[in-house]
């Protein structure tokens, strides 16, 4: 497996470092840095306590682990964030933008969502056609419940 090497700025001495979770998935979880209290319905830029200067032609992907709204009752507003290699100053720190659906508290090293990094997305062409040429599957929602 290829391996790539990424500058990473911590701005917490409280936070776990970075690590994977051996033997189960290839995306990195992320910790909250901060102690956080929110009541439902409010809104929160939380801390991730993190700053990374990605590669060249890198992005970083964030979405909520799939027990976050379960654990904490909160949801990403911008249900994935995308982080380009150009957000790497010393202060462009990562966020989790959360809206709490219930009252919550959510304590430092917390793990609240997850990412991990890839390689931006090639130079498209779109060329117009009349008809793509496959055949239809019968739109939006045609697969069934089961």
């Amino acid at each position: 497996m290829e391996k790539a090497q990424i500058t990473i700025k911590y701005h917490s001495d409280e936070i776990e470092r970075l690590r994977y979770i051996d033997g189960k998935s290839d995306w990195i979880d992320l910790r909250a840095a901060e102690h956080v209290v929110m009541e439902a319905g409010e809104f929160r830029l939380i801390s991730l306590g993190i700053s990374m200067k990605l590669p060249k032609g890198y992005e970083a992907v964030i979405v909520p682990r799939s027990s976050t709204f379960k654990n904490f009752g909160i949801l990403q507003t911008n249900s994935m964030g995308v982080i380009d290699n150009s957000y790497s100053g010393d202060n462009d720190i990562y966020m989790m933008p959360a809206l709490a659906m219930r009252d919550t508290e959510i304590n430092v090293n917390d793990r609240i969502c997850q990412f991990r990094i890839q390689k931006n997305q090639p130079q498209i062409v779109f060329e117009i056609s009349e008809t793509l040429g496959g055949s239809d599957r019968g739109g939006i929602g045609s697969t069934g419940l089961q």
